[in-house]
């Protein structure tokens, strides 16, 4: 995954900051980028999502075995994509307090922003859910494939 980026005042850089706040899937052999799936666009709370990805074999809804890659973000959102192309499968708030986003699409894989908890030079946001700590950090995470459940240790705090 790639980090947030900088400087922080959000005013300074305007659009998507392409390619930040990515996780890219790659050839093992070659280095060359398969795919990549930006989590936040114009990251303006330093979320910084490089921490863990978790790899898994789970069956879909149909019965038929998927490659995954389950990522809990410091944005307060755990992705999980098909790491064999990138497709998008699924995006959960960790805890029902997380509020930057309302959701994230599934078809676009774009969050879905609240601007109350936006940090524009124009607005003083408050109660900002999760903080720039992050509902998950840096601390590690476990996939156990004989139940089928993610273990995650997890932060609930928010900012101003």
């Amino acid at each position: 995954g790639t980090g947030n980026p900088a400087p922080w005042n959000e005013t300074m850089r305007p659009g998507d900051n392409k390619w930040t706040m990515t996780i890219f899937g790659r050839d093992a052999d070659t280095g060359e980028a398969k795919f990549g799936y930006q989590k936040t666009p114009h990251d303006e709370w330093d979320y910084a999502g490089v921490n863990v990805m978790m790899l898994s074999e789970q069956k879909d809804k149909d019965g038929k075995a998927r490659k995954l890659l389950t990522h809990p973000d410091r944005n307060g959102i755990v992705y999980t994509l098909d790491r064999t192309d990138g497709a998008l499968v699924s995006a959960n708030k960790l805890d029902d307090t997380v509020n930057v986003f309302k959701s994230v699409d599934l078809k676009t894989g774009q969050p879905v922003r609240d601007p109350e908890y936006g940090t524009r030079m124009d607005h003083l946001a408050k109660d900002i859910c999760p903080s720039a700590m992050g509902y998950h950090n840096q601390g590690h995470d476990s996939y156990d494939p004989k139940r089928e459940l993610f273990f995650m240790g997890i932060n609930h705090i928010c900012m101003d």
